[in-house]
């Protein structure tokens, strides 16, 4: 990684494209599907979205690479279980770990995770960040789908319509983006 790649000390990530909507009592969280090598499509139908959790709760999205998210899911998992379900703290746990764990320091990926009251993103850094505006999106393809869904956000109610729309800016845009959306509410 060169020093273009870490502006500021964020890493910028490549490859994919997630976004959580939180509309009222609802929200979504949306990724498309492509899996990139460099310049070379691997897989066009991949699923970084899932549920997680007791009961399936709680919803996950990744960017990055897929082993680390793997990791990060199992760990926000086991965190769910620990602290009765509760995201909010689940997740600060995680990202204090994720923090200072010599192991998860190294995980290259982030997570929007969300479940009936929250809409988060986890990061690294240890950042547990709630959206302002119910809206956050993350990979290559995570500006194009935030501002789209930004755009739209006064003109629809549906916060799955404006998920659906915002992917598919995101691919039209975006070469590490496809239009494989895999989508999940809660």
């Amino acid at each position: 990684m060169d020093d273009r790649d870490n502006r500021h000390g964020l890493t910028q990530w490549h490859s994919t494209t997630i976004i959580g909507v939180k509309r009222g009592d609802t929200t979504v969280i949306a990724g498309d599907g492509q899996v990139s090598m460099g310049n070379t499509v691997m897989k066009p139908n991949a699923r970084k979205v899932r549920r997680i959790g007791e009961g399936e709760k709680v919803v996950a999205g990744f960017a990055g690479a897929t082993a680390d998210a793997f990791t990060l899911f199992e760990r926000l998992e086991k965190k769910l279980e620990q602290h009765n379900g509760q995201l909010l703290r689940a997740a600060v746990e995680l990202t204090k770990d994720w923090r200072t764990d010599k192991y998860l320091r190294n995980l290259e990926a982030l997570m929007i995770v969300a479940d009936k009251e929250n809409l988060l993103v986890l990061t690294g850094n240890g950042d547990v960040l709630e959206p302002d505006g119910g809206i956050a999106a993350i990979g290559s393809g995570g500006n194009y789908a935030l501002s789209a869904a930004k755009a739209l956000i006064d003109y629809e109610d549906d916060p799955e319509a404006i998920a659906r729309k915002a992917m598919a800016v995101a691919a039209d845009v975006c070469v590490f983006t496809n239009g494989n959306v895999t989508l999940e509410t809660v």
